[in-house]
């Protein structure tokens, strides 16, 4: 809780409930705009739920494949097939606030503002804060060079030596179960108990 009281906290806590509101509006407003030109050109007794996909498609494909970039970046991968379909929906939704737009500037811009606060807002979630770069170790001191006198390795082989033959091992009487060695006064005495 103390955390939300310093200054950054309040700030934090401000900017997401003004992202929220923003993007609540910015949405129904898109949305709106790409699911009334949408039911404006499909046939006649097609279902108003088509429109609404048409809008829920447009506005948070891009949203899902800014997430996927970051995701990719992180992991050193390309991005260009989600920044194509980023750019491709985006398009479409741009294209649906021009086209139920008065065919004027103004109509055009006030039109178009939604789908680019919403777009422009995403962008500022997903890619106003970088990532922290992994922490590099770091390099182990340089060593210091010793400099010595060359040591003359001899160029005859060594003497190769050879174990004398073994014995066969000694034949333990079976009477003998098992040798205790205990401290004694000081001493280790070895008992042999049967």
């Amino acid at each position: 809780m103390r955390r939300f009281l310093n200054a950054d906290g309040l700030e934090a806590v401000a900017l997401v409930l003004i992202l929220l509101i923003v993007a609540a509006t910015a949405g129904w407003a898109s949305f709106s705009h790409v699911h009334d030109w949408t039911m404006r050109h499909v046939p006649p007794g097609t279902p108003d739920a088509f429109g609404w996909a048409n809008a829920v498609l447009s506005d948070l494909v891009p949203v899902a494949c800014l997430l996927d970039i970051r995701r990719r970046r992180r992991h050193r991968q390309p991005i260009g097939y989600p920044v194509f379909l980023m750019l491709a929906f985006a398009s479409f939704s741009l294209a649906a606030q021009l086209a139920v737009a008065d065919a004027s500037p103004s109509g055009w811009l006030l039109s178009a503002l939604p789908a680019l606060a919403f777009m422009a807002l995403t962008k500022l979630v997903f890619t106003g804060t970088p990532t922290p770069a992994p922490a590099r170790p770091t390099p182990a001191p340089a060593r210091e060079r010793v400099d010595a006198d060359p040591v003359d390795v001899p160029t005859v082989p060594a003497p190769v030596f050879t174990p004398p033959p073994s014995a066969p091992a000694p034949v333990r009487s079976a009477l003998v179960s098992s040798v205790v060695q205990a401290p004694r006064n000081g001493h280790i005495v070895s008992e042999v108990t049967r």
